[in-house]
Parts: C-alpha cells; structure tokens; sequence
C-alpha cells in the first residue's frame, strides 16, 4: 500500500542527492529515517552529565588500575 505525501521540488531533489539510480524514494527516506534513528539514539546516550570523553576514562582507568 502506498500514499502519495507533498513535498516541494527542492525537498524532493535535496531527498534524490542521497540516492542512486536505482533507488527510490522509499528507499532513500528510509535510509534517511534509519540514520536519523541512530543519531537521536546517541545524542540522548551522550547527553548525560556523567559521561565523559573516552580518552580521559582510559586515563581514569589506567590511573586506578595501576595501584
């Protein structure tokens, strides 16, 4: 089943640059929304207070481990 949604002639060639030929638009705004998924995913995973960054938790660790 499919539905037919309105989009301006610049949205729609701005959406056409993510594909190729053989790609349809489906494909192209799943592939947008998976992406989208991953980043919403990570900035909440990212946006506590207690992480930090990775190279200072090696320098944590290693500064721990080494008693």
């Amino acid at each position: 089943m499919s539905t037919t949604i309105q989009i301006s002639n610049e949205t729609k060639e701005l959406i056409s640059t993510f594909g190729s030929k053989e790609d349809t638009y489906d494909d192209i705004v799943r592939r947008i929304y998976k992406l989208a998924v991953k980043e919403q995913a990570t900035e909440f995973l990212m946006s506590s207070d207690k992480c930090i960054p990775l190279d200072e938790a090696i320098k944590r660790a290693k500064k721990e481990w080494s008693k």
